[in-house]
């Protein structure tokens, strides 16, 4: 067969969908990062996106931030902007769902394509350095005292630094609805409120903060971990009295409209990139726990875990 005979019996292949996704050269990936800079979702997009090119699985990345409630703004260019495009993804998590149950926005994760969850990892609750308070029990008795004089500072309403703070506060006995929290756009913003001293408290993934903990910019009071995170040597709140668990996990979708084959094609890219040095390296580095699911199993996870939030969320009183 003539070669350009073969490379249009190719493209026709590929374009009628009878010759296998993965047989074609490695995509173009477009990543869009609902957040701005600087933050969990920020740093797990862009450690994704060089696992990608790293082991092959794409050719290049490309990276969009569109910060602002909760994701719900970056969520609603994602499928405006990506309608059938089979090499979009878009990072999420929790806090994307507890923000579209905070926000009510005119979107939803329906109308996107699950792809994959990537990792776990867990909050911690920090101290400006030149705070006059020293731990917990210091921030808790204030709190008591007075919950409004008490900023909390972390990512949008509905994450999950937000509903700890919340659900710390029911179980110290104070009205979850009278805290004082103050919401940024990205880890970028609330990094630089916390070091300023604008807020009492900060809360994020340990790994945002981890740098400025072991530089003693900021004092680390509690993890919100059942027990203490390996090689941190930081108290969980339950070993301070505070029944209060919660972790936060990070994935990515893909565009409205895909097929199951671009679907599944997609899900193999992320599959290939996850076993890469490059990955492993990122989630050793920000302490990321390996927490991959996909398929019908990750489908089931976002449904229930949405439940599961919705009902501390109310229990909490913010909602």
């Amino acid at each position: 067969m003539r070669r350009d005979t073969f490379l249009k019996s190719l493209a026709a292949l590929a374009a009628t969908g009878a010759f296998p996704l993965s047989a074609l050269a490695a995509a173009n990936v477009k990543m869009m990062i609902p957040a701005n800079p600087g933050g969990g979702w920020d740093t797990t997009g862009r450690a994704l996106g060089k696992a990608l090119t790293d082991s092959g699985a794409a050719s290049t990345v490309t990276y969009d931030n569109k910060g602002g409630a909760a994701g719900a703004l970056g969520l609603a260019q994602f499928i405006n902007g990506s309608k059938g495009d089979p090499n979009a993804l878009m990072v999420m998590g929790a806090v994307m769902l507890g923000g579209l149950i905070t926000g009510k926005p005119p979107v939803s994760l329906s109308q996107v394509t699950p792809i994959a969850r990537l990792t776990s990892e867990y909050n911690v609750f920090v101290l400006p350095a030149n705070s006059p308070f020293k731990t917990m029990a210091d921030v808790v008795a204030q709190l008591k005292k007075d919950p409004g004089s008490v900023k909390w500072g972390g990512g949008s309403r509905g994450s999950t630094e937000h509903i700890a703070a919340a659900m710390i506060a029911r179980e110290v006995g104070v009205d979850p609805s009278k805290i004082n929290y103050v919401a940024f756009r990205g880890g970028g913003e609330a990094t630089a409120a916390i070091l300023g001293g604008n807020v009492t408290v900060g809360g994020s993934g340990y790994s945002e903060f981890a740098e400025y903990i072991n530089t003693g910019k900021m004092k680390a009071l509690a993890v919100t971990s059942d027990t203490r995170l390996k090689g941190v040597n930081v108290p969980t709140l339950k070993e301070q009295g505070i029944n209060v668990v919660i972790g936060n996990w990070r994935g990515v979708y893909g565009a409205p409209g895909i097929s199951a084959a671009e679907r599944q094609a997609l899900t193999e890219m992320i599959l290939k990139a996850v076993k890469s040095r490059s990955w492993v390296e990122a989630s050793e580095k920000n302490n990321w726990t390996a927490a991959v699911l996909t398929g019908a199993a990750f489908d089931k996870f976002v449904d229930d875990d949405m439940a599961s939030l919705r009902a501390t969320m109310v229990k909490s009183g913010m909602v």
